[in-house]
């Protein structure tokens, strides 16, 4: 990876590792729905704007359809949940906790794509609870019945955005990036639309979150996905990905040096198991070399008794 690239990786998880910053200071003053709606609206209109002004084409009709459906699974529920979440967790711990979007694309991958589940996949997959279940419980949070709720408000979010990617390829392998991002922005409006004019902010905000809620839709949302289709271009989603690893510790990062949030040992180790299982379980394998679970098993079996049988004749004849 050349170093402009890698810079860029960095950027992008910046940007996106700060979304959970601006959530915080926003959420409190606009709500979950209103928040949102006005992230995907500043969001769609800056790319639509650069869309225009790059002469990029944009031909949505024929996908309106499946697009909705994906601004359901990739924007309009996950940034709600991750938002109403943000109103009983912190920062630092919402952004750690969407290090389990792997885990769930790899279970969904199984189920809709029927993709191998290798041995290390499923011990990938156990270090994932593992480290989730010590984050939740050595965490400087409450154990509360609304603490539990908003944890699985995540989880539910790092579901949502796993299956987004499950569909996109199942029903929009064909379709430009571009044109996804900007077609999942006003699709999310579409199913925010009515729910809005019910929850929007009885007072006008502080400045502090009309700020917020700008820098989330201009920098988090609008420039991020900008970011995310140049590195699609140069490296490759396969490396692109990578940003996984990177965005919970500038989320946590930022939450602590702008909002004063505890960084617990129960965070940093529940962190580090969950980043272990996300390598396994993201682990790329050559095509026909990953073994099945059942395969992997019975293969260590048969290496165990090649050796043992190597060791009887070894003794036998010594």
């Amino acid at each position: 990876m050349k170093p402009a690239d890698a810079l860029t990786l960095v950027i992008l998880a910046v940007l996106w590792g700060s979304s959970f910053l601006f959530i915080r200071v926003a959420v409190p003053s606009f709500g979950p729905v209103a928040l949102v709606a006005a992230r995907v609206a500043l969001g769609a209109a800056l790319l639509w704007v650069y869309a225009v002004v790059v002469r990029r084409p944009l031909n949505m009709r024929p996908y309106a359809a499946r697009l909705v459906v994906l601004a359901a699974l990739n924007a309009a529920l996950p940034y709600v949940l991750i938002s109403a979440a943000e109103l009983r967790i912190t920062a630092s711990f919402a952004a750690i906790l969407t290090a389990t979007v792997p885990f769930f694309a790899t279970l969904f991958g199984m189920l809709w794509l029927r993709e191998r589940l290798s041995v290390v996949r499923v011990i990938g997959l156990i270090l994932g609870v593992v480290g989730v279940g010590i984050m939740v419980g050595w965490s400087p949070l409450p154990v509360t019945a609304a603490t539990m709720i908003s944890i699985a408000a995540m989880l539910g979010s790092s579901a949502s955005y796993a299956g987004a990617g499950v569909y996109a390829r199942l029903r929009l392998s064909n379709v430009p990036a571009h044109t996804l991002a900007l077609g999942q922005q006003l699709g999310a409006l579409v199913w925010l639309a009515l729910p809005v004019t019910f929850l929007t902010p009885r007072e006008m905000p502080p400045r502090e979150a009309i700020g917020a809620v700008l820098a989330l839709g201009v920098f988090s949302t609008a420039v991020a996905y900008l970011l995310y289709f140049r590195l699609l271009e140069r490296i490759g989603p396969t490396r692109t990905s990578t940003v996984t690893f990177l965005l919970p510790v500038f989320g946590v990062l930022l939450g602590a040096l702008f909002l004063g949030e505890p960084v617990t040992a129960g965070m940093v180790a529940g962190f580090a198991i969950v980043a272990i299982g996300v390598t396994l379980v993201t682990r790329s394998h050559p095509r026909g070399t990953a073994p099945a679970l059942t395969g992997g098993i019975r293969g260590v079996r048969d290496r165990l008794l090649r050796r043992v049988n190597k060791e009887y004749v070894r003794r036998r004849h010594a």
